[in-house]
């Protein structure tokens, strides 16, 4: 694996600046990827690895430039939990890890840098150096991944007889002996007022 430098400046440039999001997220995915065994998760191993994020802040971006992992590829996914983790899955073997961001680190960045009076900077800085015990808690844990959830070409692919729009990878809903897509289902997150090029 690359070093924590070379790896943080790949996730800034992805990111478009450092934070201390950064150096979390970086940190992270090192010492997940070590615990489940994953050594070139960007070259070799990149068809072992998945990778669940909790949350939709800097730290994802971080998981995803050192992983390789990414939505578009179906090697990682979100679930909207609001918590500053990721679960690595080593798909070969089954080990995962979940990772979380430990919330007394913000305080415990008083101790590593207190020379630095901005407490972002004072963190960014600290979360650098700080002992991977007081920055993470790290638990091993089971994953069933649905077929339908893993990377490769879709499992299923239908028209949804509301919209008519393509679904694929199971996310069909039958209602009412019906096959919609989820938004004709349980409501849509837009409002459509008109199709573009049409008046």
């Amino acid at each position: 694996m690359e070093s924590f430098e070379v790896l943080l400046e790949r996730s800034t440039a992805v990111h478009g600046h450092t934070c201390a999001g950064q150096v979390i997220g970086v940190r992270m995915s090192m010492l997940g990827l070590t615990i489940i065994g994953i050594h070139d998760p960007r070259g070799l191993d990149r068809k072992k690895l998945y990778v669940l994020v909790e949350i939709d802040r800097c730290a994802t971006d971080a998981v995803q430039s050192v992983t390789g992992c990414s939505l578009g590829k179906r090697s990682m996914r979100w679930i909207d939990y609001g918590v500053m983790a990721a679960t690595f899955v080593n798909l070969e073997t089954g080990r995962a890890v979940r990772i979380t961001a430990r919330e007394e680190s913000r305080e415990l960045a008083d101790k590593y840098c207190p020379e630095i009076e901005n407490k972002y900077a004072r963190q960014l800085e600290a979360y650098r150096v700080m002992p991977e015990d007081e920055l993470f808690l790290v638990e091993d844990v089971e994953v069933k991944i649905p077929p339908e959830d893993m990377p490769g070409r879709p499992l299923k692919r239908v028209q949804c007889q509301g919209c008519g729009d393509w679904v694929q990878d199971c996310r069909d809903v039958t209602q009412d002996d019906k096959i919609l897509c989820r938004g004709c289902a349980y409501g849509k997150y837009y409002h459509r007022l008109t199709e573009v090029g049409q008046q």
